[in-house]
């Protein structure tokens, strides 16, 4: 899908913004768990034949904008794209949404955030190499650590979502329908900030 290549267009314009604006750039491993219940038994299904759970990994990169600069909060926008495998299958996850987070503690100068995200989710069978591309949309939460003016720790993300992945129902619907897959997804790495 072409979206995914306005990332890297996106995180160019971030270095065009405003002095007052902050903006950050980010790549980090991703490691998730995929699970659906009742699992799919067909020959397309996401997680493999009558799999219920897989756990994928891989690497997410993205860039956010804190537009709007509050006492307490920085309040912007994110877009991401995260690559991750397992048991042969690929999910590719291009999303964007609003960030909220929080001005650092005197405590630790930790900086909670939390994010609504959707987008377009790619999936690719474990068992054949035919892929979709449906809406998907996640809940992220977690924890920055200022290291320097320019670097920020990201200690943890957790997130969680949804995608209708590629199923046995996908091209051949016999009448059940295959629910929504569920995604509980960590984090860590490093945020490089700039003004």
């Amino acid at each position: 899908m072409k979206l995914r290549f306005l990332v890297p267009v996106l995180a160019l314009a971030l270095t065009t913004i405003a002095a007052h604006a902050q903006y950050g750039l980010y790549v980090n491993p991703v490691v998730t768990r995929f699970s659906i219940n009742p699992p799919d038994t067909g020959d397309m299904a996401f997680l493999g034949q009558g799999q219920s759970s897989q756990v994928f990994g891989g690497i997410m990169f993205g860039g956010y904008d804190e537009f709007l600069h509050r006492d307490k909060v920085d309040i912007g926008v994110d877009i991401r794209d995260a690559w991750q495998h397992g048991n042969n299958a690929t999910i590719n996850s291009f999303l964007g949404g609003f960030i909220v987070e929080a001005k650092p503690m005197k405590l630790f100068k930790l900086k909670p955030y939390g994010e609504f995200m959707v987008g377009d989710g790619r999936t690719t069978s474990a068992l054949n190499i035919a892929h979709i591309n449906r809406v998907q949309f996640g809940i992220y939460g977690g924890l920055d650590r200022p290291l320097t003016p320019h670097v920020d720790w990201r200690i943890a993300e957790v997130s969680w979502g949804e995608v209708q992945a590629i199923n046995s129902q996908t091209f051949v619907f016999n009448g059940t329908a295959v629910p929504n897959t569920k995604m509980l997804g960590f984090s860590t790495g490093f945020v490089f900030r700039f003004k």
